[in-house]
């Protein structure tokens, strides 16, 4: 099934210089580039993408990280995307992540793991803006 989800290159992948790395996995993988901006985030929009973890601790560290440099948002499109983006970024935490995805080639920790991605197709539509 065809599906379109939203990945961040978050403001340690923009500092490391890996964004065309990032970005070649996804394309090498058969996704498809449907949409990519450079965009500096907002509180308003890190309150709605991350509603789910406004009442945790760490939100506010969470919310000073994103905005700390701009971000590349891209739009993927393919089959199963939404699965072969989870599967080539590797789970939040780098160490859990398998050797040859983006968290675990270029992650320090789980706030530092380079990239966002859509949990799922309701997150996926509502981060396509």
């Amino acid at each position: 099934m065809t599906e379109r989800t939203v990945v961040l290159i978050k403001p340690d992948g923009f500092t490391k210089k890996v964004v065309g790395q990032v970005i070649d996995r996804f394309e090498r993988a058969g996704l498809s580039l449907v949409g990519l901006k450079m965009v500096q985030l907002t509180q308003e929009i890190l309150d709605i993408w991350y509603a789910h973890h406004k009442d945790k601790p760490f939100f506010p560290d969470l919310c000073k990280q994103m905005m700390s440099t701009p971000v590349v948002a891209i739009v993927l499109e393919g089959d199963n995307a939404i699965q072969k983006v989870f599967d080539i970024c590797g789970p939040t935490d780098p160490a859990e992540a398998l050797p040859g995805t983006i968290r675990h080639d270029f992650g320090v920790d789980k706030p530092h793991n380079v990239v966002h991605r859509s949990d799922n197709a309701e997150a996926a539509a509502k981060e396509i803006c």
